[in-house]
């Protein structure tokens, strides 16, 4: 990828450069699915995060789980979810703009003093298009765009993933990016283009080195 596909990664349709990585341990919880389907979903946050070098943990010391995933049927279910209101700010309205858009799906991300991701919440309103994909398909897209602040619009025209021999894996220069993206030496957020110039020395000297 050149410095300019990157940038475009993470800068929003209003023009806006916002770049950030988990800053803590990702503490994960899911909902709304049998055991089969939460060990798939598991297993792909456990790939992407050996990918990313970064850890996992039983709790969060603040929240206690820090990346929640919600599986439903409706919208109108959220605000009958104990303690939802205080997860996700005016959570009616949100529901309600959700439903009149017919969306399948959401992220709600927090952030520390740092600007680094700190809880994630991801709700997938299981309609027929997404009950369609493959639940491994499924799980590792999303835990990819959970796992970095991208852009609203990074995947509109092409997805994180590819098939490969019948598998679908994580396209290879987006892991290159993940990969790069939690490079210690660089700072875990950033609203300055000018980042995505240090995202792209990382992936060139990464591939140096192999």
């Amino acid at each position: 990828m050149t410095p300019e596909e990157i940038e475009a990664l993470f800068t929003r349709a209003d023009g806006a450069f916002f770049f950030a990585r988990w800053g803590r341990p990702i503490a994960p919880v899911v909902f709304g699915v049998e055991e089969k389907t939460l060990e798939v979903v598991k297993g792909a946050l456990e790939a992407v995060s050996v990918l990313a070098g970064h850890k996992m943990a039983e709790t969060d010391a603040e929240l206690g789980s820090n990346f929640m995933v919600f599986f439903f049927k409706e919208w109108a279910e959220l605000p009958e979810v104990p303690g939802m209101d205080r997860l996700v700010p005016d959570l009616l309205a949100l529901v309600d703009r959700l439903q009149k858009a017919e969306a399948n799906q959401y992220r709600f991300f927090r952030f520390d003093e740092n600007g680094a991701i700190k809880a994630c919440f991801v709700f997938l309103r299981m309609d027929a298009q997404l009950s369609a994909v493959p639940a491994e398909t499924l799980a590792l897209s999303q835990i990819v765009q959970s796992y970095l602040l991208w852009s609203d619009t990074a995947f509109r025209d092409r997805s994180a993933l590819a098939v490969s021999s019948e598998r679908t894996i994580l396209r290879p220069e987006i892991a290159d990016l993940i990969r790069a993206a939690y490079d210690p030496v660089l700072p875990p957020a950033s609203q300055d283009a000018s980042h995505a110039l240090r995202l792209y020395a990382r992936i060139e000297a990464a591939d140096r080195a192999q």
